[in-house]
């Protein structure tokens, strides 16, 4: 059985893009592959949470995956914290990764643009770390979005180069995988680019947002003074729109508003409160377990010690394998 590895990092609650850029096909691979799905927090410390949000950011991802219908009995779910070795393999890989290569990851150039003053060494080598989260289990699937192509290509890269280095075929390479035909990429409602939390509370919906928080949301979201031609091309703040109601709408819904905008007969208000309605129905089934889960102390207790034992269990026979290859031995 192939392993699948993928995580999602806690800087917050999850939202529209977490759930079906990665964990709907999370759902559906852990009937069918060995999977390990961890929260990472290592990778969150890059944007520097407080303690108390750490914790509780991390509370929020396990709460929602077990809410989002990721079985702990099928799949491994745990912390990244609590499993270390992936912090010594990160290491090893660290001293196989080139400066020039890491500045070149579009995500680093991005981050720096974005924030110039918090240009520290975690961003420059996440590609790494993503890697030997990856490498630690062997995997050879990764649900990730097409934002994260370029870093799945740099595992490879960095897994290879060690097979190479101490000429073994350890690694095996991991592929972008996805139950549709493309990766999914889902639209913020700014306008810009993809949803993300660091862009703002108002350019994502979340699992956990009430129906009229959503609502709100869609109802502010950008829009233009509408077409004035027929047929012509969307601009980019209302195609992301219409993206966003191909994945929470029925073909039907989605036809009948594209119609509209192409005989320039659409009225934004109108397709907006369709829009906000079809995410409220498309978030209810994950939203109204997230506060059963979240009451239950013992049970989320439970899942993460279990997560993180099975988790240990792989990631120290890569560790002893990988020590082994490099060198060390005991005296």
């Amino acid at each position: 059985m192939e392993t699948v590895v993928s995580g999602i990092r806690s800087t917050g609650k999850l939202h529209l893009g977490n759930y079906y850029g990665a964990i709907k096909n999370f759902v559906k691979m852990q009937n069918e592959y060995n999977c390990y799905f961890f929260i990472a927090d290592l990778h969150s410390l890059t944007t520097h949470p407080t303690p108390e949000n750490l914790h509780e950011n991390v509370k929020h991802v396990v709460v929602e995956y077990l809410a989002a219908g990721i079985d702990p009995e099928k799949a491994t779910i745990y912390v990244q914290s609590d499993v270390t070795e992936v912090i010594e393999l990160y290491l090893y890989l660290n001293m196989n990764a080139y400066l020039g290569e890491l500045e070149r990851a579009t995500s680093f150039k991005d981050k720096v643009r974005a924030n110039p003053d918090n240009v520290n060494a975690g961003l420059l080598t996440y590609p790494v770390l993503m890697a030997a989260d990856i490498l630690l289990h062997k995997a050879t699937k990764v649900p990730v979005g097409k934002d994260q192509e370029q870093h799945l290509e740099m595992t490879r890269t960095f897994g290879n180069r060690f097979n190479r280095m101490y000429k073994h075929d350890y690694f095996p390479e991991a592929h972008a995988f996805t139950y549709g035909d493309n990766l999914v990429k889902i639209p913020g409602l700014d306008g810009k680019g993809k949803m993300g939390k660091s862009e703002g509370d108002a350019n994502c919906i979340y699992l956990s947002d009430k129906p009229e928080a959503i609502r709100k949301k869609v109802m502010r979201a950008v829009t233009d003074s509408g077409p004035t031609q027929e047929n012509q091309l969307k601009p980019v703040e209302i195609q992301n729109l219409f993206d966003l109601m191909k994945v929470v709408s029925s073909a039907d819904t989605l036809a009948h508003f594209d119609e509209l905008y192409n005989k320039c007969q659409i009225r934004y208000g109108d397709f907006k409160k369709q829009l906000a309605e079809d995410m409220v129905i498309a978030t209810e089934p994950v939203r109204s377990r997230i506060e059963e889960i979240a009451a239950d102390k013992q049970y989320i207790q439970k899942v993460v010690k279990m997560g993180a034992e099975k988790a240990r269990e792989s990631a120290r026979k890569t560790i002893t394998d990988v020590r082994e290859i490099i060198g060390f031995k005991k005296f």
